[in-house]
């Protein structure tokens, strides 16, 4: 046996190449490797690198249940060889195994990046035999023996922090025991055999309907953890579950016992798995998202909405509502430019007389909306220094659209032989290249002919488990088709380099970063409620960067200055979608917006370099304290809301001063009304905020 013994990044990797030539990985850790560590009997089947499953093939080796190990002919795949390189993002490793009976060939891809304790992997699988292989499962990222340091039981030891996501309810992050999981441990170092997995799961288009594709688990014994996020705009699985006295964590893309997905491999083709991240590191939640923060800034797409953190007004939260109209439009471009905001989009509903759901797919002003077309509207806001926007549902064509009709049934999903409904509207196919011919002309239309230069781009459907026109399996079909579609958008980005595009499905049921490292700005909710927005607000940059986040601050018509004060906050940290009927609002409450915004042009070149911290820890609704802050290497920026909390005082642990002298001030509102007192000693933030439902935002200087 021989090992590949590799530190990079602060992150320990061991591979063992056996006796029998199997490849197994060790290790992947902040800490060193201690072999003794391992207390697997066998290596037999165990520890693989990589789970390949394929069609009718025996499993040789027990396996209780459908986990994803012991695949055949995963557990019997040998080594061929490796390559260890440079290249531009860091330090690259790809290992080749293969399967002599079938001919298949998988080569693992681990790519490092320089300065980052997070890798991006994924796995492609060629069938370099005679005959046609399907490809039921292939692993992203395989991982046995994450509960492996310290000395402690590992029901004692291991915490992990889900992220559930709903409409509405984004980003609300649990915190679970093993035994709350349903895989505790019975007896220590006893190798159960057991059917139960923790598998979290999305199957269909709005890849974060659920959870985000993204997890966290620690070692609260060694103050390690290990974090991921798969990076993919639709089916996603993983699953932690025992094997060989440990633990185990498999990430992939679509797989067929979840997502009805399979791939026929004839001779000579290959298949590549969806990208996952995976990253350690040495602290608590905060330093492993400022780990991910670094991270998800390198893969993005380089653009310079990223850089400048442009100023959004929306019509639409608690305004419009969809409803616009050329003589509504103007006083609100007039309030929107007077309060200092950059770009304004008209949001959905421009394209039609009346009632819009089920009729959109043509994309044609409605006249009877805006009289003397849309272009009087969006050259308003061009002589107001501002750049027009618009809302689009591109990958969706409503039922009693006309075109719909015009079309052949392959432009839309399609399953049973009949196209796929879903709350009367059918789902386009990005695979056929007359759907990529009719959106191009959409957006190219919209440029020429209305000077946009930002598109909401919606999407308000779940079309199911795929397609099955031409493809393998249905769930291939989804997969081909969301493959064309981010080859779409890098078609659209290198066309109009300066466009912005806003990723929203229904708010935040797309936040992933298959989809983010393409589009420069994720719509984080639809979220009512500002007061519950906080939460959202607050928990937003652990699902994405602070500059990606978009947050809506729509002051109500009626309200008073501390609801405003509130609103803005929700925002100030994160991307401003401004929105609200600014110019119904009474003065002193509309030059607090103008007040926020000031001050949030003088601090967004912090934001987009920042890492995010939580000092009062991630934040639940039911929570009546909630707060986020910014570190940057001279400054931290610490927002705080009081909810309905019977307490007036809360105090704020801040960890990252590194025993610098520091100046507190609270930067807005400039009227304050609250008290506030800095501990250099404990470093901790005390507050006193008086009222219930207020908010303050805190700037300290280290010194």
């Amino acid at each position: 046996m021989s090992f590949i013994t590799i530190y990079e990044n602060n992150i320990h990797m061991v591979l063992e190449i056996t006796e029998d030539q199997q490849l197994k990985l060790l290790h992947f850790s902040a800490l060193p490797f201690n072999q003794a560590a391992i207390k697997s009997k066998s290596m037999e089947g165990r520890f693989n690198l990589v789970e390949v499953d394929i069609a009718g093939l025996d499993r040789p080796f027990e396996r209780h249940g459908t986990k994803y190990i012991v695949t055949a002919p995963g557990c019997r795949m040998k080594y061929d060889s490796h390559k260890d390189y440079r290249n531009h993002l860091g330090r690259k490793l790809e290992f080749i195994t293969f399967d002599e009976e079938t001919g298949i060939y998988v080569t693992s891809h681990i790519q490092f990046y320089d300065e980052v304790s997070v890798i991006r992997s994924w796995s492609e699988v060629l069938n370099k035999g005679r005959e046609t292989q399907t490809l039921t499962y292939i692993s992203s990222f395989h991982y046995t023996g994450i509960e492996k340091e310290g000395i402690l039981p590992r029901d004692k030891k291991m915490s992990l922090k889900i992220p559930h996501n709903s409409w509405q309810r984004e980003l609300d992050w649990q915190t679970y025991t093993l035994e709350q999981l349903g895989i505790s441990q019975s007896q220590p170092d006893v190798e159960q055999r057991s059917s139960k997995a923790v598998g979290i799961t999305n199957t269909g288009n709005w890849s974060a309907k659920e959870y985000l594709p993204m997890a966290y688990l620690e070692n609260t014994e060694t103050g390690t953890n290990l974090f991921w996020q798969i990076e993919h705009n639709g089916s996603w699985h993983w699953e932690i579950s025992d094997q060989a006295a440990h633990l185990y964590l498999a990430l992939s893309g679509p797989t067929e016992t979840e997502s009805h997905w399979y791939k026929d491999l004839k001779p000579g083709d290959s298949f590549a798995s969806v990208p996952v991240s995976v990253g350690v590191s040495c602290g608590n939640f905060d330093s492993a998202m400022g780990e991910l923060t670094k991270y998800r800034r390198i893969i993005r797409r380089p653009n310079k909405d990223n850089e400048s953190l442009a100023i959004i007004f929306n019509d639409y939260m608690n305004c419009l509502w969809g409803n616009p109209t050329a003589e509504k439009e103007f006083p609100l471009v007039d309030a929107a430019k007077d309060a200092g905001c950059e770009y304004f989009c008209i949001d959905a509903g421009w394209y039609s007389a009346g009632p819009w759901w089920d009729n959109v797919g043509e994309w044609q002003e409605s006249r009877e909306r805006f009289p003397n077309g849309l272009k009087e509207v969006t050259d308003y806001i061009r002589g107001k220094g501002m750049v027009p926007g618009v809302w689009l549902e591109l990958e969706v064509m409503g039922i009693n659209c006309p075109k719909a009709e015009q079309v052949p049934e392959d432009w839309f999903f399609v399953r049973h032989g009949k196209k796929v409904y879903d709350r009367s509207r059918y789902q386009l196919d990005f695979r056929n290249p007359q759907v990529i011919d009719y959106a191009n002309s959409v957006i190219d239309r919209l440029i020429s002919e209305y000077g946009i230069g930002y598109i909401k781009m919606d999407y308000n459907i779940e079309p199911g488990i795929g397609t099955e026109l031409y493809a393998d399996s249905i769930g291939d079909g989804l997969l081909g088709h969301e493959r064309a579609y981010l080859a779409w958008l890098d078609s659209i980005f290198a066309k109009y380099p300066e466009l912005i595009i806003e990723n929203c499905s229904s708010g935040g049921l797309r936040i992933d970063y298959a989809m983010l490292s393409r589009y420069s700005i994720q719509s984080t909710s639809d979220q009512e409620d500002y007061r519950r927005y906080a939460t959202i607000a607050a928990n937003s940059p652990s699902g994405l960067t602070p500059e990606q986040s978009a947050i809506w601050s729509y002051p109500l018509t009626h309200g008073d200055k501390e609801e405003v004060v509130f609103n803005m906050i929700n925002a100030m940290l994160l991307r401003i979608h401004q929105s609200g009927h600014l110019g119904h609002i009474e003065k002193e409450r509309r030059e607090l917006v103008k007040e926020a915004l000031d001050y949030y042009k003088s601090i967004r070149q912090d934001i987009r370099k920042s890492l995010p911290f939580w000092p009062l820890g991630l934040s639940k609704f039911s929570d009546t304290w909630v707060s986020l802050g910014l570190r940057t290497e001279d400054k931290l920026y610490v927002a705080v809301w009081r909810r309905n909390s019977e307490e007036e005082t809360c105090t704020l642990p801040i960890e990252y001063t590194n025993g610098r002298n520091c100046s507190v001030k609270c930067v807005y509102p400039g009227y304050e009304e609250c008290s506030y007192s800095w501990n250099g000693i404990n470093q901790t933030l005390t507050v006193i905020l008086p009222k219930q439902f207020t908010a303050r935002l805190f700037e300290i200087t280290l010194l």
